[in-house]
């Protein structure tokens, strides 16, 4: 006699299949790892610091660090206005500007520092306005703020939808205007979203290359930001690359620590609650 099929109780799962999620997860941890781990471990301090010593390592790092500041500051001045409007406002095309505003996350880094280039070089669409920025500081700080303020808007939007509309009502109720409430309720609100935001621009700036080389050029103490030192010095001094890489991966663990610190465990999509 053939017995009726019955599905398995809620809650029960295969045996096999926790050792086959443990196994992902193991598998995706050291293939994300250990590239890291190689620049670390291929990394003395002592080689560190003498590769830091030389000439234009220094220049690169700080260059990075200059340019990323202007960057995050214009992105946080505009952005933030910016992301509040679209999360609160209405209006016809709004879709089709909020895609053409996250489209550079998606645009190849050499096909964004084409589209600089081509908008704001020597013979650019703004050149007889008299803009021309390409292959200076200036062009730096526009190539990255190009690619990583996406990263806060977008991030900064979600955060202004998920506030609470009652509590800006209340603030206008009490007699607070609506730059008031923004500033004063709003944005502390929200607060915990934007910093993950600003990470995340952070990060992608001082990681950018292609439309940096594009767009600047690779100029030592003009143009040539950390990554870009990182490329030049990759055929010829590999110890030195390597050097610099290490210390963009230690800035890059402090900014997640960071983050993390600000906005505990869950920031930057940390773990979720654990499964019975």
């Amino acid at each position: 006699m053939l017995r009726a099929w019955s599905p398995a109780r809620r809650g029960e799962r295969p045996p096999w299949f926790g050792a086959l999620v443990a196994l992902a997860a193991a598998l995706v941890l050291t293939f994300l790892t250990l590239p890291v781990v190689a620049i670390l471990v291929d990394s003395s301090p002592v080689q560190l610091l003498a590769s830091l010593a030389e000439p234009g390592a220094l220049d690169a790092l700080w260059l990075s660090a200059r340019a990323t500041a202007v960057a995050l500051g214009l992105i946080m001045l505009v952005g933030t206005p910016a992301a509040w409007f679209l999360a609160t406002r209405r209006f016809r095309g709004r879709a089709l500007v909020i895609t053409l505003v996250e489209l550079p996350l998606v645009l190849p880094p050499a096909v964004a520092g084409i589209g600089l280039l081509a908008a704001m070089g020597p013979e650019g669409l703004l050149a007889p306005l008299g803009v021309s920025t390409s292959l200076s500081t200036a062009a730096v700080v526009l190539a990255l703020t190009f690619v990583s303020a996406p990263f806060f808007v977008r991030q900064a939007q979600a955060s202004f939808s998920a506030v609470d509309p009652t509590l800006v009502d209340a603030a206008r109720t009490l007699g607070a205007s609506e730059a008031a409430a923004f500033a004063r309720v709003v944005v502390p609100t929200a607060w915990p979203g934007l910093v993950a935001g600003t990470a995340l621009a952070l990060g992608r700036a001082l990681g950018e290359f292609g439309a940096t080389l594009m767009f600047a050029g690779s100029f030592a103490g003009v143009t040539q930001t950390a990554p870009l030192a990182i490329y030049d010095r990759f055929a010829t001094d590999f110890p030195s690359a390597i050097a610099l890489s290490a210390v963009l991966v230690a800035v890059s663990g402090a900014i997640l620590l960071a983050v993390k610190f600000v906005r505990g465990s869950e920031a930057l999509g940390g773990a979720g609650r654990p499964r019975g």
